[in-house]
């Protein structure tokens, strides 16, 4: 989640904005003019700024030049009327990440740009902190499935072979991949990360591929796609069994050959990275149905790691449970946040289906409701439609539940929902969730 603070006149693009951003779990602030933004900036930190250029009073370039000179590690993105080009290259040349054309052609291109500044600052601080630190990333603190993990990741490191990680959702595929990353040769140089379901197929391609300018309508200028912004680092394909066929041909090309051209262009790029890929889908399954092909699967998974789920790593789950709530309590502004010994053992007997994700969420919601430094065991909200991970014997003729875990989980979204009156922000608070991952659910089961 990112602290965002949206600037423009018009009422209905603030909120347009707002409400497209805050779907993915953001924080918005809006303010109706450069003079409100600046006084909003003053007072309280944010990652990123999106500024209309043309408003009453003080501009949007003015305000990025304020931003620049006062809180360079903010990044900037700036919207412009169609005949404004040439300001909004102005506002490139001050220091904006970039622009957009007004009105903006839809939340996914907004939600993509807003993506590629986030990522671009969490780059810099990774490097800063890089530079400031030695510390290795912490895959495990002694979980017996997880030492031949650890150490397969440690022996195809120095290596260029590409890796496949599986594993369910939620457990440390991309942690994993930045400790490939960390500890390969390539460790100076970036790591890019892409999730394949996140972005539509033709969004896909520009970014994995960026465009030259013309290519489609809305390429008004050549941008670089993120294989290139890759070069000499890692790239992180994360999601991979969600790619449409057209793409997973093209991506095998250059899997095969090592070169790609971007969107609309000619010129044939060199495509030196390293590459990772990571799915929570059967690769194998989706291939004897024709959803995968079967050659792009051979060169992906050709050093394939599996992660255990949470359950299968119980181990790790007090000492990750205690980092993870003392990073939250930092975020919180109240550090030194711990588990009272009750709280720990409600932790380690839940099955936590959602893995780590799903654990983080909790510890987040009962970091808010504890008022002292320590979580107490009713403090922790646990989603009801989790099986537990040990189900008492039933009593002889006792009946057993009838219905699927997704049953049931469907049947609580919908009560959810229809408790809040149809307000899914709230019902998504209500069922201990983000936002977006109540939306994921809905499309999963078809109830949008």
């Amino acid at each position: 989640m990112a602290r965002i603070l949206v600037a423009d006149d018009e009422e209905g693009v603030r909120s347009f904005i707002a409400e497209a951003l805050e779907v993915e779990g953001h924080a918005v602030t809006t303010a109706a003019d450069g003079e409100e933004a600046a006084r909003l900036l003053s007072k309280q930190g944010v990652d990123l700024l999106v500024t209309d250029l043309r408003m009453p009073g003080m501009d949007g370039l003015t305000l990025l030049r304020k931003v620049r000179e006062e809180q360079p590690d903010v990044e900037v993105v700036v919207l412009t009327a169609v005949g404004s080009v040439e300001s909004a290259v102005s506002a490139m040349k001050a220091g904006a990440f970039e622009y957009l054309l007004k009105p903006v052609g839809s939340p996914a291109e907004l939600r993509l740009t807003v993506a590629r500044a986030l990522e671009r600052r969490a780059l810099l601080n990774l490097k800063t902190e890089a530079r400031q630190s030695t510390s290795e990333v912490v895959l495990s603190w002694g979980a017996p499935t997880m030492g031949p993990v650890v150490e397969a990741l440690r022996k195809v490191a120095p290596t260029q072979a590409t890796v496949l990680l599986v594993g369910e959702s939620g457990t440390g595929k991309e942690v994993a991949a930045r400790a490939l990353h960390q500890w390969s040769e390539r460790s100076e140089g970036p790591f890019i990360a892409v999730n394949c379901a996140a972005l539509t197929e033709t969004l896909l391609e520009s970014e994995l591929f960026g465009h030259e300018k013309g290519a489609f309508t809305g390429a008004v200028a050549q941008r670089r796609g993120r294989i290139e912004l890759a070069q000499g680092g890692t790239f992180f394909l994360d999601e991979v069994g969600e790619l449409k066929a057209e793409l997973q041909a093209k991506l095998l090309r250059v899997l095969q050959e090592r070169r790609f051209e971007r969107v609309g262009g000619t010129r044939t790029l060199e495509a030196d990275v390293r590459w990772v890929a990571a799915t929570n889908r059967d690769l194998k399954t989706m291939m004897a149905h024709g959803e995968f092909r079967e050659d792009l699967y051979h060169r992906l998974a050709v050093f394939p790691i599996r992660l255990p789920s949470l359950r299968e790593r119980r181990e790790d789950l007090r000492p990750l449970s205690e980092l993870l709530l003392r990073r939250i309590g930092e975020e919180l502004g109240r550090p030194g946040l711990r588990l009272s010994p009750e709280a720990s053992e409600r932790l380690e007997s839940f099955s936590w289906p959602g893995n780590v994700r799903e654990l983080r969420n909790a510890l987040e919601r009962a970091a808010i409701l504890a008022d002292g430094a320590v979580v107490e065991s009713r403090h922790l909200w646990l989603d009801p439609t989790s099986a537990p991970t040990s189900t008492p014997t039933p009593a002889v003729g006792a009946r057993l539940p009838d219905k699927t875990l997704e049953e049931l989980e469907r049947m609580a979204i919908e009560q959810a929902i229809a408790d809040e009156g149809g307000n899914r922000k709230r019902a998504a608070q209500r069922l201990g969730i983000g936002l977006r991952t109540l939306y994921d659910k809905l499309r999963r089961y078809g109830m949008q």
